[in-house]
């Protein structure tokens, strides 16, 4: 089948598609690390589905470029039309790749209700201004944020060809319109930001609520995945072990601060006091865990005062 051309600054960063064995599912893994010219925006996870009348892709990756890089991995699969694209939430790393679902297919765009608060906002305007910045020319003045064509609440079904897909609100928990994609017949799981797998979560966001991303991680532990593809860090068949790092990880997070609130310490004395050296040497600590630490710090106080 004919592969399309890019019509995007060339993407030189490796945009593979790794199958998933017997599952009609195939997926592309990010870079670890933060969005930067040297990894040119590429450091979130997507992936799709075949369903013999259809095509079903969960998240569009971090730039417009990426987007139609995943288009052209597509197309190596299957002359299948792209008939829905699933958002798993909106942050900038994993949005302005629908830009090219928007203009070169005719997919219909489902994100969860949620993103509505961020889609037109002054944080979305400065998150593109900053993305203009530091990605340029993947990231340029044409780059823009699309909308939907349709949102979900807390659930929705897509049944296409032999395929049926659960859409279930997760958040607010990374962001506030988490959406996790359940293909029902394979057992495969998109988790988005839910997990992430060999690297730290980023906490950061003022959205967050760790109390109820915990109880979300175990919810995706209930699901009781074959094959789970998180939103950034290794596709694995092992779910369990991916699922309990990031929880795990959140935990310590919550009773450390939690201890420091009670004791009435300071951020930089709980910080300072806490034994963090099981998470060193795991990639983004330097430039998440601080930051992620203060995050949780000032929920665990809101929460508690």
């Amino acid at each position: 089948m004919a592969i399309p051309e890019n019509p995007y600054p060339a993407v030189t960063v490796d945009t593979t598609a790794q199958p998933v064995e017997g599952a009609d599912t195939w997926y592309m893994i990010g870079l670890s690390g933060i969005p930067s010219a040297d990894n040119q925006g590429h450091t979130s996870n997507a992936g799709f589905v075949t369903t013999g009348e259809g095509v079903v892709v969960y998240d569009a990756l971090g730039t417009p470029a990426l987007g139609f890089e995943l288009i052209r991995r597509i197309r190596e699969v299957t002359d299948e039309p792209i008939r829905y694209v699933i958002a798993g939430h909106y942050h900038a790393d994993h949005i302005y790749g629908l830009q090219a679902f928007k203009d070169h297919t005719d997919a219909h765009i489902i994100g969860q209700s949620r993103a509505q608060a961020y889609i037109g906002s002054e944080t979305a305007r400065q998150r593109l201004a900053q993305r203009r910045d530091a990605l340029f020319p993947w990231i340029d003045a044409d780059t823009r944020v699309i909308r939907p064509h349709e949102f979900f609440d807390a659930e929705h079904s897509i049944r296409l060809g032999d395929k049926t897909f659960r859409l279930l609100h997760a958040g607010p928990a990374h962001s506030l319109d988490d959406g996790i994609m359940v293909v029902e017949e394979t057992g495969v799981v998109f988790a988005g930001d839910i997990v992430f797998d060999g690297r730290l979560p980023f906490v950061g966001d003022d959205d967050v609520n760790t109390r109820n991303w915990i109880d979300r991680l175990d919810m995706v532990q209930e699901l009781k995945p074959s094959f789970l593809i998180p939103g950034h860090g290794g596709a694995t068949r092992e779910a369990a072990r991916a699922v309990s790092f990031t929880r795990g990880y959140l935990q310590d997070l919550r009773d450390h601060m939690a201890r420091a609130v009670e004791e009435f310490l300071s951020f930089d004395e709980a910080y300072a006091q806490a034994d963090w050296s099981e998470y060193e040497d795991v990639t983004a600590f330097e430039e998440t865990h601080r930051r992620n630490a203060y995050a949780v710090f000032l929920e665990v106080e809101s929460e508690m005062f």
